[in-house]
Parts: structure tokens; C-alpha cells; sequence
């Protein structure tokens, strides 16, 4: 027989919404199975229950905002550590990029529960997602490993003469972390001294890390993309509203 599953988890694994969302919604009362409703909490479904959720969760979920930021250095991705600030600290009226096409007005009830979306690193610029949504969360630091994120990386080499091609080819695949192998990488030379890399994980200051194993050490990195969704003009320490038509 198939094992019950959590109701939370069962929605999130449907893309409704994130784990912390479904409980909330089931709290109020905000969820159907099988056309009724489910409102206590740790309540189990079979895989081919229908699930259902209210117009009013359709509605709160709809006022979620997706930021995109130009992350500068100095800033954590996250909460704030070491006397420096959390990136979510730029988003304001005044650092709104002016060519934001996107209708939404600003409203500092966004701010709330506005988490990063996958880390990166004070020393490290570029594209930061926020997410009041958790699909989007779930989508971007999921187990799925489906999206790719890319970097452009200032490099200098500290042994003798220039990277050689097996090293460039370990950068690629065959390096690993944390006692466990990475997953395949794209990486590739952009000019002399700056290399693309495009990875579909992200441990933790992962880019640096891999160049150290062979010899490299990171001067600067920048993301430019995550999955459809790329850096562009965006000025440093400005930000916009992911767009509708936009998806990762």
C-alpha cells in the first residue's frame, strides 16, 4: 500500500506552495482533501487525494513579491552577522532601480518574510533573489538541482606558468567537497584572467573553494543568472520586482 503522506508536505511536493505556507493555510482553514476541509495540523493525505486550497490563499499568495537585487560587497545574503547587514536592508522606495517596468507599488509590508533565496557571499556581487513565495523558494534551494546558476570569476593562477587543461577539466568534473563529489560543471575561459562557471548547487562559498584545489585564487565574482532570469543593467545596491512573464 502507499504510504500517507504528510498534508504539508504533500503540497509542497505539488508546487502549491512551501511547507510553512501549507501549515498556515491549513490552520485557517484554508485547504480542502477531497472537498473538505482539512484544518488540523500533521494531518496525512494519500498520494492520489485531490487537494485543493481557498480563493483567500490564492489571494494572499498573489500579493507576494519577488525582489531581484544587485548584491555589493559588504553585504550577508541572510541574517545579519559580524556587525554587517542583510542584503534585504537595500530594498527600499529610494534604491528601486527607474527602469522597474513592473506595476507593483512598494508597500513595507513586502519587507516581511522577504528571505534570500540562496546565498551569497559578502564578498561576492551580483543577482540575489528575494521571495515572499515559497514556490519560488522551494524552486531556487530545492533537492531538484534543475537550475542553473551562473558567475563570471576574476582568477589569478599561484603556481608556475597558466592553469593547465587537466585542471580546467577537473573544474569541470571531478572535484570534490565536503567528503562528497560535485555534480558536473560548465566552466570555461572567458578572457585571460576571468572564467564562466555555471553550477547547478551551491555549497557554501563553493566557486572558491574549487579554485583553491587547483591552484586558483578568486579575485572577484559576480552572478550574472539564475536560470531564465539574468542580472542585465541592474545597478549595483538597486533593485526590481520580478516580473510576471518571468520564470526561473
Amino acid at each position: 500500500m502507499t504510504e500517507p503522506l504528510r498534508l504539508s508536505k504533500r503540497m509542497s511536493e505539488l508546487g502549491l506552495c512551501s511547507r510553512r505556507e501549507a501549515d498556515e493555510w491549513i490552520a485557517k482553514g484554508w485547504v480542502r482533501v477531497d472537498g473538505q476541509v482539512i484544518s488540523e495540523l500533521g494531518s496525512k493525505v494519500l498520494p492520489h487525494q485531490k487537494i485543493s486550497i481557498e480563493k483567500q490563499a490564492q489571494a494572499q499568495q498573489a500579493k507576494r513579491v519577488t525582489v531581484l537585487l544587485n548584491k555589493p560587497m559588504g553585504f550577508v545574503s541572510g541574517q545579519a552577522e559580524d556587525g554587517y547587514k542583510p542584503a534585504f536592508t537595500l530594498v527600499s522606495p529610494e534604491t528601486r532601480w527607474s527602469e522597474d517596468a513592473s506595476p507593483t507599488q512598494f508597500s513595507a509590508s513586502q519587507l516581511k518574510s522577504l528571505v534570500p533565496a540562496g546565498r551569497l557571499d559578502i564578498d561576492s556581487v551580483g543577482l540575489l533573489v528575494l521571495t515572499q513565495d515559497g514556490r519560488i523558494a522551494k524552486q531556487l534551494i530545492g533537492e531538484d538541482r534543475l537550475i542553473e546558476k551562473e558567475y563570471l570569476v576574476r582568477v589569478k593562477y599561484l603556481r608556475h606558468g597558466k592553469l593547465p587543461d587537466a585542471d580546467l577539466k577537473r573544474l569541470n568534473h571531478g572535484l570534490s567537497l565536503d567528503g562528497s563529489p560535485l555534480l558536473p560543471a560548465k566552466v570555461s575561459w572567458q578572457n585571460d584572467d576571468q572564467l564562466r562557471f555555471i553550477l547547478r548547487e551551491g555549497k557554501k562559498r563553493q566557486i572558491r573553494r574549487m579554485c583553491e584545489l587547483v591552484g586558483l585564487q578568486v579575485i572577484g565574482l559576480k552572478r550574472v543568472r539564475i536560470g531564465n532570469v539574468k542580472l542585465g543593467d541592474l545597478p549595483v545596491g538597486q533593485w526590481r520586482y520580478l516580473a510576471e512573464i518571468e520564470k526561473f
